[in-house]
């Protein structure tokens, strides 16, 4: 039975109602990228998972296309995959997991209507985990958890649990628990379906075999799992069943319980178990947050926003693709739709949609899905389509960087070219880019340092540009806003102090804690701002 949202609001249209969209969060070599892989292979999406780190060009994982990414193995930029898995429609966005990379993870998640932990059953929770769920908190998304790597020495299961709801303060409700851990992993027991599931070691592209039992006292049980398992199983979900809460959809789609799957993402195993959870209990798209009101997915004219922008998906063309996610209605190839903050329509002729590195030409798309418009700089992050209404789709922040510094071409007759470089980033919303009143160069903002590396070897790559960067004199940098008069003034007399960034608003670049005072004391008039809406 496909659920529909709460009963107040309209049946969603069947196309919606088996949408799911979500985004998979976890700490760095948690397995994410392996697990994504796994998951496109039961769609069917892919004929044979790769690995991340593969040997030579073998099996590169098809989800990381960036030359870096494969250079790494880590996921750097979140693509954005569609595949169909039972009766259900997947729409799955790959959050980058490297610790830097924390604003383009932030906006992904505004896209989605769920989230996927990835925890590693040897780690618990980490830090990077610890902040992505941060954000999960603050939009409220339900969370479904898996435990990976049990097919490795992993902590004990009642400690990974108790770990999560202390740290993440949410209740922990099994969905499944394992059978031996390590080398002697056996499995696991399905607990909301009664049923036996057994990992297949030779076979890592083998889904598991099911046995259906009735209950812990089935005979059949003692078959297959060794006697000392079989005990501490039964001993283990007497625990379990007394100490934890038992699974409640409401609780979790409101955000405050998360069902936890145990399995081996590189073995295939509960892999399975974790998409039908997604199916069956993940939520229908839900409404969206715009002014001046919220849009419902049920709508019949089509909503979109804008929540990345990727430049030079195909190096042969300069080209960008905006990722849009649909928000309500019915999307077909060549409609006109209109660009809210450009006040003008828009043929979207070739829309695409995205298997791991492959597009291909989306006819239609429902309310839930994500597509990709490939255009030339007139979508940016933040931006809304709609049919003529004027809407703004709000809650996606831009955050002030943590890290300056100088970007200075390495073959000064460039410069120009490198301008062009750093704007095109800037709008995808790689990096800041500040344009100093005074002097010569641009000053380049980023949340975590390996993202200097990234865009230094992105724009030699893309662009033939070798790029230095260099330190600067400046720390962070604040939006400034106020009456306009206060803002003018303000910045006639901090010229060394000001810039613009690529949208021409204007930014005061600090180097100390006490220049933020300072102008809290002079100048009350004038607010300085760590974030800014990105709406128009």
């Amino acid at each position: 039975m496909l659920d529909t949202a709460p009963t107040n609001r309209p049946a969603l249209p069947p196309e919606i109602a088996r949408r799911r969209t979500f985004a998979i969060i976890s700490h760095p070599d948690a397995g994410k990228t392996t697990l994504t892989e796994k998951f496109l292979l039961f769609g069917g999406a892919i004929q044979m998972a790769g690995q991340v780190r593969a040997k030579g060009e073998a099996r590169r994982t098809r989800s990381d296309f960036m030359q870096m990414e494969k250079d790494r193995g880590i996921s750097v930029s979140a693509s954005a995959m569609s595949f169909d898995f039972d009766r259900y429609r997947f729409n799955l966005v790959d959050t980058p997991g490297h610790s830097d990379f924390s604003e383009d993870t932030y906006r992904t998640l505004t896209a989605v209507d769920a989230a996927v932990m990835v925890i590693d059953g040897a780690k618990g929770v980490e830090s990077q985990t610890r902040k992505l769920f941060e954000v999960c908190r603050m939009r409220d998304l339900p969370i479904l958890t898996f435990c990976n790597k049990m097919d490795r020495e992993a902590r004990d299961t009642f400690e990974i649990i108790d770990e999560i709801q202390e740290n993440l303060a949410i209740d922990v409700t099994p969905a499944s628990w394992p059978i031996g851990m390590g080398r002697e992993f056996i499995g696991c027991y399905d607990i909301l379906h009664d049923r036996l599931d057994l990992m297949d070691r030779a076979d890592r592209n083998r889904v598991a075999q099911s046995i259906r039992i009735d209950g812990l006292d089935d005979p059949k049980l003692a078959e297959h799992v060794p006697a000392d398992l079989l005990a501490k199983l039964r001993e283990d979900l007497e625990m379990a069943q007394a100490l934890l809460p038992a699974f409640d959809r409401d609780r979790f789609l409101e955000g405050s319980m998360t069902p936890i799957w145990f399995g081996s993402a590189i073995n295939s195993f509960g892999v399975k178990e974790l998409m039908a959870g997604i199916g069956e209990f993940g939520p229908p798209p839900q409404p969206q947050r715009a002014e001046p009101r919220q849009v419902a997915p049920e709508e019949p004219k089509v909503t979109g926003f804008v929540f990345k922008v990727q430049a030079n998906m195909d190096p042969k063309h300069r080209d960008r693709v905006a990722f849009v996610r649909l928000a309500s209605g019915h999307f077909e190839r060549g409609m006109k739709l209109h660009h809210v903050r450009a006040g003008k329509p828009m043929a979207v002729t070739n829309p695409v949609l995205f298997l791991a590195a492959d597009r291909e030409l989306a006819e239609e798309a429902w309310a839930g899905d994500i597509i990709g418009i490939p255009n030339h700089g007139q979508l940016r992050i933040g931006d809304t389509l709609t049919e003529g209404e004027t809407l703004k789709v709000t809650g996606i922040p831009s955050f002030a960087p943590e890290l300056l510094q100088t970007a200075r071409a390495g073959d000064p007759m460039k410069a120009k070219h490198m301008e062009k470089a750093l704007m095109q980033f800037a709008e995808e919303g790689a990096a800041k880019v500040f344009k100093p009143m005074i002097g010569s160069g641009f000053v380049v903002g980023v949340v975590g340092a390996l993202q200097f590396e990234v865009l230094a070897s992105r724009i030699e790559l893309e662009y033939g540009l070798p790029v230095r960067f260099e330190g600067s004199q400046f720390t962070s940098a604040r939006w400034v806003h106020g009456p306009k008069d206060a803002v003018e003034a303000f910045s006639a007399a901090n010229k060394q102090h000001m810039a613009s960034d690529n949208d021409g608003d204007p930014v005061y670049l600090t180097r100390l804690q006490w220049d933020i005072d300072r102008v809290a004391r002079d100048y009350p008039q004038v607010q300085l701002s760590a974030t800014k809406e990105l709406m128009v």
